[in-house]
């Protein structure tokens, strides 16, 4: 079978997804051996917990967010269709401005013809922790077609504790790029890091002995408790699509 081009843009964003799945499946195929070091407090930080099961949790659901991802991308390729990016859009002062109450009477005509407002399914508790609701694939991949790709490459971050100081720099600056041109929010992310890192502290402070040399790592140490930093290994060598498809061009600019 002939092989057919892949669109730049989604070989682009597949080379990133498929990176940080090597990781992920690496990290979940270790992480008991690996929790048994001080060390891997470095890693349990990410998740807020060094509970080695709900880190488990998390790492099966970034696994599955990655490969609902891919299937998503693979899927529109197949189509021939290629995924778009635009520079973030910045908040203009008139789109920021508060408007001026209406007049009473127009409030009260306003108040008659308003439909009344749908309230919200409330989601049960613990909805978003993977130890208690694990999502089926089908769900994430429904999930990533009505979503901006960014906001699913940040909950894959978060799944699988991709960030800054586990990645290389060249990586790194891809997936900031990937994440910011395509809808999504790197202050979430980091956000969400550092609600992490105090959440383990206090985890720490409540046990006999617990050792903070992690806060202190360096980037050699770094990469011995991972195993290797994110991009430094490629995508998997033995994957079958690399037979379907032709390399596509780097993508350069919006395609």
């Amino acid at each position: 079978m002939p092989a057919r081009t892949m669109p730049a843009g989604i070989a682009a964003l597949l080379h990133t997804v498929r990176i940080m799945l090597v990781f992920g499946r690496h990290l979940a195929e270790t992480a008991i051996h690996r929790s048994a070091s001080t060390d891997f407090n470095a890693i349990a930080a990410c998740f807020g917990t060094g509970r080695v099961y709900a880190i488990l949790a998390h790492l099966q659901r970034g696994i599955l967010r990655a490969i609902a991802l891919e299937n998503v991308l693979l899927a529109r390729a197949a189509r021939g269709r290629d995924i778009r990016f635009a520079a973030p859009r910045e908040r203009t002062a008139a789109a920021s401005a508060v408007p001026a109450d209406p007049p009473a009477a127009e409030q009260s005509a306003e108040a008659q013809v308003a439909p009344k407002a749908v309230p919200r399914p409330s989601r049960p508790a613990g909805w978003n922790d993977p130890e208690l609701f694990m999502p089926t694939l089908a769900e994430l991949e429904a999930q990533v077609r009505r979503r901006p790709i960014g906001r699913t490459l940040v909950d894959i971050c978060l799944d699988l504790a991709v960030v800054p100081g586990f990645c290389t720099g060249p990586f790194w600056n891809e997936l900031f790029d990937s994440i910011r041109l395509r809808g999504g929010s790197i202050a979430t992310l980091m956000r969400e890091k550092t609600r992490r890192e105090e959440a383990f502290c206090r985890e720490q402070d409540g046990k006999p002995g617990s050792n903070w040399d992690w806060q202190k790592m360096g980037r050699e140490a770094l990469r011995r408790v991972l195993g290797f930093f994110i991009g430094e290994v490629a995508e998997d060598p033995s994957d079958t699509l690399q037979e379907l498809y032709a390399p596509a061009a780097v993508a350069t600019g919006p395609p």
